[in-house]
């Protein structure tokens, strides 16, 4: 009798065992037809540091989703491994390169940014066997060149000049990747400047090489195409296509112009806005097609268009890759809200995130107020606080530029 016992208990166990190794089968390839994302063009299965980009949380941002009877939901991109959004765009642009032989294990990729694009290829490029080389203005923010230096990049600071000038930053780094080519089969390249690299500092240095590719996050629609292959299709499959509206601000454009045009193909009910800084030209782009404002008409534009203290959106020229961008409308923000929003779902969400990121909420409430209460609405938050700190976080600094955040609740938006 005991036997017969053991015999269907054993039975019963083989029998669980199967049910549960067939279904982690069939989860597993449900997931990969799911993330579609985890391929590279060719087909190949991304491994490594790689797979662990994108996939990220869509999170419901209580607060706001409360204040305005609208779901508001935040894609926290600030997951990814290397914190923010352009981890996407550095493996798209990466991938393409390689696939189309324009890059090389050994290789060097060249930017021209001080942003969180920089940091994302800084972080990437060893998980393809490449090296980074960024070019900065000397005036950027120190924090960020000690991350790009701690990554492993070589880090090239020029004096900052207009983007017309041959030395300015974008244009150096474009020049380095043509040197690097002229330069294969492990020779090395000659860069004068201020260099650094593994934190060692000097006015010049001899970097091996066995080719270079220059990025070109504005005008290289891998960027546009990271968006609509992977960041849009997780959106979709996130809210299981129950979205009314999404909206972001834009830099290269990249990501509007990907998420948008996907989800409006999917479905073109839904309503695609962008949410603009100050002295940022595509509100007006948007709203009446041409990128002026009444102060340059009246030829009173200020010195710096871009003083603003927002950093990786805003731009006066239309880029490629914001020229795919489907919209419906468009929204201005000021400084004073993107701060004042970030303070606010510290306090109420405890979502320490970055002034990009401040100012998609701004453009988030904007259209659940004008919406109405009812729908889903969907933005990016594209990074943390974290690299924010001298800056959109420093008191001193925001009070020396009459920002200092006095709001309670979200009184600050008219």
């Amino acid at each position: 009798m005991a036997a017969v016992s053991l015999g269907r208990a054993v039975g019963a166990a083989t029998a669980a065992l199967s049910i549960s190794l067939i279904s982690c089968f069939l989860l597993y390839r449900a997931r990969s037809k799911f993330h579609p994302w985890k391929k590279t063009k060719g087909g190949k299965r991304r491994r490594g540091l790689v797979e662990a980009i994108g996939n990220t949380p869509l999170i419901r941002i209580n607060s706001l989703s409360d204040a305005t009877g609208c779901e508001i939901l935040g894609k926290a991109e600030f997951l990814n491994p290397g914190g923010s959004v352009k981890d996407r765009v550095a493996v798209k642009i990466i991938e393409e390169a390689i696939e189309n032989g324009e890059l090389v294990e050994g290789g060097i990729v060249t930017e021209g940014s001080a942003g969180s694009t920089a940091i994302s290829l800084a972080t990437v490029a060893p998980a393809f066997g490449c090296t980074c080389h960024v070019v900065i203005p000397d005036d950027a923010a120190i924090e960020k060149s000690q991350i790009l230096e701690a990554l492993g990049a070589v880090v090239e600071r020029v004096r900052p000049v207009s983007i017309t000038h041959k030395d300015h930053f974008v244009n150096i780094a474009k020049r380095r990747a043509i040197e690097a080519n002229k330069a294969k089969n492990d020779a090395t390249v000659e860069v004068t400047g201020h260099v650094s690299h593994n934190g060692q500092s000097d006015e010049g240095s001899r970097i091996k090489s066995r080719g270079g590719y220059f990025a070109a996050q504005f005008e290289n629609l891998a960027n546009y195409r990271a968006h609509y292959e992977w960041t849009g299709p997780e959106i979709w499959n996130q809210t299981k296509g129950s979205i009314h509206a999404f909206v972001a601000a834009a830099g290269t454009g990249g990501t509007i112009a990907g998420v948008s045009r996907f989800l409006k193909e999917k479905n073109k009910c839904i309503k695609c806005f962008l949410i603009d800084p100050p002295g940022s030209g595509l509100f007006n782009k948007v709203t009446r097609g041409v990128m002026y404002t009444k102060e340059e008409a009246e030829g009173k534009r200020l010195k710096n268009p871009f003083d603003t203290i927002t950093e990786g959106i805003g731009i006066n020229r239309v880029t490629k890759n914001f020229m795919m961008a489907e919209l419906d409308g468009a929204y201005r923000g000021t400084d004073q809200e993107a701060v004042e929003m970030s303070r606010f779902l510290l306090r109420n969400d405890g979502l320490f995130i970055g002034s990009s990121s401040a100012m998609n909420c701004v453009g988030a409430v904007r259209v659940a107020r004008a919406l109405g209460p009812g729908h889903t609405i969907v933005t990016i938050l594209c990074d943390s606080g974290m690299r924010h700190l001298s800056k959109f976080f420093n008191n001193q600094y925001l009070a020396e530029h009459g920002l200092t955040p006095t709001a309670t609740g979200l009184e600050f938006l008219s």
